[in-house]
């Protein structure tokens, strides 16, 4: 089985990025329709949700012009995830990848689909819905909608390890929400769309989505927690279901 149609649109561009110090691609698909930013799993590469078909579960809704999607590399092996580097430093690395989406990676959307003021929505799976969570929050004025799908948004505990320094917290949704009152900034996420999506199966964690859902409900901030059955597991399956039930008939793109 092929990962995508040959037919559909689909660019690699990229550049090294002066923040991180890296080389650093996207791939984009499609020519049309709102803009989708996707993360990637863990430590993974801006072509694994090619590789696992997540592309392939949405393509009829690029080929329609619903939406195209652009697709960028984790930061995670070279911070979260890299066991030989320091917490602090993991932080201030977060910190980098953070300035390079958006800084870097957002222009370079808004140029690709001719809209300088373009609103972009951000998903990704694991801990890629981290990560699409983190941005959102962080800068609603350049994201407008979030797809959680079987993410964590607290990096406490597993990862930061006691650690609070700044880099932390401003990177740490689960820190830098509660404390949130601008409210510009918070009208600016009320009249967004936040989508916070996991099973009840194996290896998912519905609690951390339910935890960010009542913690911004007690902000008034809108947004749907779905639950999926206990049979939905935390795995590729699950995310090509639930990004294509989501992009083809709940976000009205």
């Amino acid at each position: 089985m092929q990962f995508i149609d040959p037919a559909l649109p689909r660019e690699l561009f990229g550049w090294h990025s002066p923040r991180l110090g890296l080389p650093m691609p996207i791939v984009r698909y499609g020519t049309r329709g709102k803009a989708l930013l996707l993360f990637p799993t863990a430590q993974a590469d801006f072509l694994e949700n090619e590789r696992f078909f997540l592309i392939k579960s949405i393509e009829q809704h690029i080929f329609a012009g619903r939406l195209q999607v652009f697709s960028i590399d984790s930061i995670n092996k070279h911070a979260w995830m890299n066991k030989k580097i320091p917490v602090p430093e993991k932080a201030r690395r977060q910190v980098l990848y953070s300035g390079y989406v958006e800084e870097e990676v957002v222009p370079h959307i808004r140029r690709a689909i001719g809209d300088p003021r373009a609103r972009i929505g951000v998903s990704g799976a694991s801990f890629g819905a981290f990560h699409a969570g983190n941005a959102f929050f962080r800068r609603p004025d350049l994201f407008d909608t979030l797809i959680g799908m079987s993410g964590f948004y607290d990096l406490r505990g597993d990862y930061l390890k006691g650690y609070g320094g700044d880099e932390a917290y401003f990177n740490n949704p689960m820190s830098f929400l509660p404390n949130l009152h601008d409210e510009g900034t918070l009208e600016l996420i009320r009249h967004s769309q936040i989508h916070l999506l996991s099973g009840r199966g194996s290896f998912e964690l519905p609690e951390a989505s339910a935890r960010l859902s009542k913690l911004l409900w007690d902000k008034g901030i809108w947004n749907n927690l779905d639950l999926w059955g206990y049979d939905i597991s935390h795995d590729w399956p699950t995310w090509r279901k639930m990004l294509d039930h989501y992009v083809g008939n709940r976000l009205g793109w």
